[in-house]
């Protein structure tokens, strides 16, 4: 699976978990060239606090279209380590 925003691959990688129809990429598969810092937080009922990052790719910002879970709970394990991506990232094999 790769994930592309702004003509540029943000993240590649084979192992992917989907939950909520939503690929999570290892941590280590985000291209970190790209990323800059947010600090922008949502809360999920059953997976706890998001963190985002925001993608900066040839000059133009994408805020906050990286989200993680840096402590989910139990019942969300499987999404530790990993990031996710929305607004207008292409997620594709």
């Amino acid at each position: 699976m790769k994930a592309e925003w702004n003509g540029v691959i943000v993240a590649e990688s084979d192992d992917t978990v989907v939950v909520e129809g939503n690929h999570y990429f290892p941590a280590e598969a985000l291209k970190r060239e790209y990323v800059t810092f947010s600090n922008h937080h949502t809360t999920c009922a059953w997976k706890g606090e998001a963190s985002y990052y925001s993608l900066l790719v040839n000059g133009e910002l994408n805020p906050e279209a990286v989200w993680y879970y840096p402590d989910p709970k139990p019942e969300a394990e499987m999404v530790k380590d990993r990031v996710a991506f929305w607004k207008g990232v292409k997620v594709s094999a």
